[in-house]
């Protein structure tokens, strides 16, 4: 069994062009997949992987209720459970966040760069309280993010101020945070976050890899690959070298995501 708790899919018609913009403001980052669903679906077959989280953000306020609506419809297929988005600036995040709920989407992608806040604001707090009220997962993208330049909002230390207030699970993508390794093992690791592994493989330096795992432990801990950026078999090469047992790896690659999400 092989879950991916970090993947992105576009509705058909703009998924060219969101592909097309996120790789170039990436510096040509050659994707895997079209961005479409039924591309991001092949891919997993491809890859052997039974079940994949499907992440979409809101990048306006006003956005947020089309990117539920398509996470919501997408939900439906048995290989993927889609997570739905708000807006920090959107008046109707609460009620947003309810609908969600409603919806059965069992969690929420924000991401403090491209929605334009950093995760340890106040204004965030009431938006944290709801989504540990409605018992939804949030994940954040955390770290650096190559198509924007500093300051970053979602460092481990901003991530270990918006943990005060979320009783829910939370999930730091990215080993906890991109470019921010010895930020990770000092705010992060031996902290109730799970970190996902996407976009680790030729990233996250293996010396780094092991010390997080050492001191962090490997129950809250996800497998994930970024896809369309990074694919399983290059995220299950990093996870390789590492020298994990047998259970170690069933935890990350599955069974820590089936107690997540209930599958």
């Amino acid at each position: 069994m092989l879950i991916d708790f970090h993947t992105h899919a576009f509705p058909d018609a703009i998924a060219g062009k969101a592909i097309d913009k996120l790789s170039h403001a990436s510096g040509g980052l050659e994707p895997h997949t079209a961005g479409t669903v039924a591309s991001l679906k092949a891919r997993l077959q491809a890859d052997q992987v039974d079940r994949a989280v499907v992440l979409s953000i809101a990048t306006n306020p006003g956005q947020q209720t089309k990117v539920n609506d398509f996470a919501a419809s997408i939900d439906q297929d048995p290989a993927l459970t889609a997570f739905g988005s708000v807006h920090p600036d959107s008046p109707e995040a609460l009620e947003e966040l309810e609908r969600i709920k409603a919806m059965g989407l069992k969690g929420v992608k924000l991401h403090p760069n491209y929605q334009d806040f950093a995760a340890d604001e106040e204004r965030m707090i009431p938006i944290y309280r709801k989504i540990s009220s409605l018992g939804l997962i949030t994940l954040f993208h955390a770290g650096w993010d190559y198509g924007f330049p500093p300051p970053y909002g979602g460092t481990p230390d901003k991530l270990r101020v918006a943990l005060r207030y979320l009783d829910t699970p939370v999930v730091a993508a990215h080993w906890g945070g991109v470019n921010c390794c010895e930020q990770v093992l000092e705010y992060l690791c031996g902290t109730p976050v799970y970190l996902d592994t996407s976009f680790g493989y030729a990233m996250l330096p293996r010396y780094y890899a092991l010390k997080i795992l050492e001191k962090h432990g490997t129950d809250r801990v996800l497998f994930g690959t970024d896809t369309p950026w990074h694919t399983a078999p290059m995220e299950l090469r990093l996870l390789g070298s590492l020298g994990l047992t047998e259970a170690e790896m069933e935890a990350i690659t599955h069974k820590n995501a089936e107690r997540l999400i209930g599958v």
